[in-house]
């Protein structure tokens, strides 16, 4: 960016609509300007940080009007942790635009003839409504400009989320807003008890420090997981911790702990304790139970995967002698949940534990009907596993944000299923793969799903029908 358009100011900037990734928009001298913060209607000035030949990208430093649509956010943090970005819009505004945004994808992007999308399917719970979070320990605390300028002394020890953009600052959370039950009360007495008792809490760039992460999970059924992830292997103070979080919360139905001394926090390769309690939680959606262990996927809205799944049932419309293939299965869930409407539900995943986890969910369930494998999709999905397995009458799709491989999309159309129902968490993506199927698709319908509100995330189902 130049030096001339660099802290450049444009004054009384009309917000007028939120574009992609939650950034709204405005025109300055022909030229786009994304703005973070605001809300349409917003009428501000604007410092540039960022700009292009075709669009510059800045901050809001002061406010001439506000919007009609604006709302107060009801969190502290609000701004600061990154996340919950939309709290200041009120909740039917974000559902249309989570549902323009799908409209605009597919006619920028997929470029196909497509229904009328459907009204997006709202989530009930608009707080309180995630069933996983992690917490970062740090000896780092994230510092308001207030306190910087105050030069007082501050803790500096924190529990929260990283500050958007720093990977080594962390602002510490008093309350969440997204996950309820015994969340705020774990994380905020076991930050207290840290403090109480002089325990480290982890420099990651030094890479030393006994408490590293905390994740908490919970279920609509009633049950808790805790885990503990320590930066050094100090086993007096492993037991002093834990034998806290137990004594303290003895409702916690799987505490467990993890000694992790790598780079990063990632812990799928490594040894998960279980100090008090089961090795898994469990959740139910029409009596089906899912067991989810520390190492699982599970959609992060319960309330709302189970809308989800339903879309999904309802496009596939199985009558009971379909064979289907589930495609990204993770921990099977979409398998399962489908399993007893079908004939037969073949599941491929990339990761090994998961698909251990998509047999025992079927297990558990009493499913026989189900097969599940593990590898690379584009490399699993060829001629010689369609041989070896019957071929699909319905495909169902949940591939990462990334999208589907070119090669699975091309195994896609040389397997000519009826139909497919494709799942997707980025309609972006989701629009890209429509398009290189249209050759012999039809979009039949399109349906979107909040699962996050608050945020500019959406999820969208669609079905696709084999020409004729």
């Amino acid at each position: 960016m130049s030096r001339k358009m660099k802290n450049k100011v444009i004054t009384n900037l009309t917000i007028e609509r939120i574009a992609t990734e939650g950034k709204c928009v405005g025109h300055h001298e022909g030229k786009v300007v994304f703005v973070q913060g605001v809300a349409p209607g917003d009428v501000v000035d604007v410092r540039i940080t960022r700009g292009k030949s075709s669009f510059m990208e800045g901050e809001a430093i002061r406010f001439h009007e506000y919007s009609k649509d604006r709302i107060a956010p009801f969190c502290a943090h609000f701004g600061t942790c990154g996340g919950c970005k939309w709290q200041h819009i009120n909740y039917d505004l974000q559902k249309t635009y989570k549902r323009q945004q799908v409209v605009d994808q597919f006619t920028r992007i997929a470029k196909v003839d497509i229904p009328e999308v459907l009204p997006i399917l709202g989530s009930a719970q608009t707080q309180y409504y995630r069933n996983k979070l992690d917490f970062t320990f740090s000896n780092n605390r994230w510092l308001t400009r207030e306190e910087i300028d105050s030069g007082a002394d501050f803790e500096r020890n924190a529990l929260g989320f990283h500050i958007p953009k720093m990977f080594d600052k962390i602002v510490d959370i008093e309350h969440c807003y997204l996950q309820g039950d015994i969340s705020n009360d774990v994380r905020n007495e076991l930050r207290d008890f840290a403090l109480s008792n002089s325990l480290t809490f982890y420099d990651i760039r030094n890479q030393v420090g006994l408490l590293r992460n905390l994740i908490i999970r919970t279920t609509s059924t009633g049950e808790s997981m805790v885990i503990v992830q320590f930066g050094g292997d100090n086993q007096d103070e492993i037991e002093l911790v834990m034998n806290f979080l137990h004594e303290k919360f003895p409702q916690i139905t799987s505490l467990l702990y993890i000694i992790n001394l790598k780079k990063n926090e990632t812990f799928h390769d490594l040894e998960v304790v279980t100090f008090a309690g089961k090795a898994y939680i469990e959740e139910e959606m029409e009596g089906l139970k899912f067991r989810i262990g520390p190492k699982s996927f599970y959609q992060t809205n319960s309330d709302q995967a189970y809308e989800l799944y339903k879309v999904t049932r309802e496009f596939a419309a199985l009558q009971g002698d379909e064979v289907v293939y589930d495609l990204y299965t993770g921990t099977g869930t979409i398998a399962n949940f489908v399993a007893k409407q079908a004939k037969q539900v073949i599941g491929i995943e990339y990761v090994e534990a998961a698909i251990v986890d998509a047999k025992l969910n079927s297990a558990v369930n009493g499913l026989e009907n189900t097969l599940f494998y593990a590898g690379d999709m584009k490399d699993m999905l060829n001629d010689e596993f369609i041989a070896q397995h019957a071929r699909p009458d319905v495909i169902i799709t949940d591939p990462p944000r990334a999208g589907m491989h070119e090669d699975v999309v091309n195994m896609l159309l040389k397997l000519a299923a009826p139909k497919i129902v494709y799942v997707s968490c980025n309609p972006a993506t989701q629009a890209r793969d429509v398009a290189l199927l249209a050759d012999k698709y039809s979009v039949d319908k399109i349906q979107p799903v909040d699962m996050f509100p608050q945020t500019y995330h959406v999820e969208n189902v669609v079905l696709l029908t084999l020409k004729s």
